[in-house]
């Protein structure tokens, strides 16, 4: 199976249709102020109208009030949400939306019981803990601590860029990787030579799995 690649939290244009023409099969935009990569309405928009065809756009929450997610799905074309917070499952149901759930990977998480209680997501996100901030981090947890077997698709993220996308693949095998810090030259700024990078090592690494 191909690993997909998601590329999260850009705020211009330019990077998003040059990881299009690279070959990604999503972009993330961040709805969450506190983010450096936080987008307003009308600069998703502007993105996702640049975007050809077979991109998908996920829209990253957290925590956020009903009105202001159902507002975003009013105006921006958005192909699934993606919940970082401690949004319950009923909650990531509101919208008729495909969505996957976050998962912080502290210790004492259940990546099974998750999968569980959040059984029709469309995968669980693996990310790295950190207490002060809900993603975006640039830390990698220990793979190890990802269960063999899980009854949802696997998407990877934390810590991952050029240097450690191919071990990832060959590592967890997981559905996708997901990176933000990991190909940017600054906050939400991304690099047109990283994300190449970045891309050619994890299909190098299902090249070498297969």
């Amino acid at each position: 199976m191909r690993t997909r690649v998601k590329i999260c939290g850009f705020t211009r244009v330019e990077d998003a249709v040059c990881a299009a023409r690279l070959g990604v099969d999503a972009i993330g935009l961040v709805f969450y102020p506190p983010s450096p990569r936080n987008v307003g309405i009308d600069q998703a928009i502007e993105i996702v109208n640049a975007l050809p065809a077979f991109v998908s756009v996920i829209a990253l929450f957290v925590d956020e009030r009903e009105a202001r997610i159902r507002e975003v799905l009013e105006r921006v074309s958005i192909d699934c949400l993606q919940f970082h917070g401690d949004e319950p499952a009923e909650a990531c149901r509101l919208y008729g939306k495909r969505y996957m759930k976050a998962v912080r990977m502290q210790e004492g998480i259940d990546i099974s019981g998750l999968a569980r209680q959040y059984h029709d997501a469309a995968g669980l996100l693996l990310d790295a803990y950190h207490p002060g901030a809900k993603g975006g981090t640039g830390s990698r947890f220990d793979w190890n601590r990802i269960p063999e077997q899980c009854a949802l698709p696997i998407v990877l993220a934390g810590g991952l860029d050029e240097s450690n996308a191919r071990q990832a693949v060959q590592t967890v095998r997981p559905y996708a990787l997901d990176v933000s810090s990991g190909v940017e030259t600054e906050k939400g700024v991304k690099d047109a030579l990283k994300m190449a990078a970045f891309i050619r090592e994890v299909n190098e690494g299902d090249r070498i799995i297969i």
